[in-house]
């Protein structure tokens, strides 16, 4: 193969890419969200500077892919922590978990998002829309909300989901220390929110040290939706560099 040609592929492995050079166009992608507050300390230990941390909130979700260029169906479950950066607010991902190689591959490589492996759930169960979060054999997180309960605006609804992303994104050099340290910000676009229900809601996080979902602990559940939509992932923009900085 010719150096020209190495210069072009843009995945590992070389000839067997781990995942397909496509914009992914998210079909039917079903959130269950929950807000709650947690403790002023815990987010400050894990929020990087610049972003700014007005409330103790964290967003805890639970999101099914119904149908999704590339990847096919899968879930995916995470914490995303209200921020703010300057004047403009949006979210830091903190956690993602997934059941999904190409998914977690392109995330972490082709954009910042903190993918690592899970296997999450979301389903009906006797009128509870539940959510789970399993790290190989041992439960991360349970969530439940009352099904459709009560109907949610539609605006309200593509707030939530389509609010500015942050994300820490770090590429360790071959001497140990990092290559690449940046902030990055992007945005969901193109959303159609198709069902959008809000209603009473639980979160229970447990220990384990490969998932620390935990350490940030809920001390009060503020609010839960449960939104279908379709979507587009927006490319990331870095807005901050750490190796500049230091």
């Amino acid at each position: 193969m010719k150096a020209t040609d190495v210069a072009r592929r843009h995945t590992t492995p070389l000839t067997n890419p781990a995942y397909a050079p496509v914009v992914p166009r998210f079909t039917d992608r079903e959130y269950l969200n929950v807000v709650y507050r947690t403790d002023f300390d815990a987010l400050r230990a894990v929020v990087p500077e610049p972003l700014e941390i007005d409330e103790p909130l964290v967003r805890f979700e639970v999101m099914r892919m119904g149908d999704v260029s590339g990847y096919g169906p899968y879930t995916e479950a995470g914490q995303a922590i209200p921020v703010r950066l300057g004047d403009e607010r949006g979210e830091y991902l903190h956690a993602m978990h997934l059941d999904n190689f190409p998914a977690t591959a392109s995330g972490r490589e082709v954009s910042a998002y903190p993918k690592t492996v899970g296997a999450p759930r979301l389903y009906v169960d006797h009128g509870a829309l539940v959510g789970t979060l399993d790290y190989g054999t041992l439960r991360v997180a349970t969530a439940t909300m009352g099904y459709k309960h009560h109907p949610l605006d539609p605006a309200e609804a593509r707030e939530q989901i389509a609010v500015p992303t942050f994300m820490l994104k770090i590429v360790p050099g071959y001497d140990g220390r990092p290559r690449v340290a940046e902030l990055v910000r992007t945005r969901i676009t193109d959303v159609t929110v198709k069902e959008a229900w809000t209603g009473p809601a639980r979160l229970q996080l447990f220990e384990h040290v490969l998932a620390p979902l935990a350490d940030l602990p809920v001390r009060e559940v503020v609010s839960a939706s449960h939104v279908l939509t379709d979507l587009t992932l927006a490319p990331v923009t870095p807005v901050h560099d750490y190796l500049e900085a230091s």
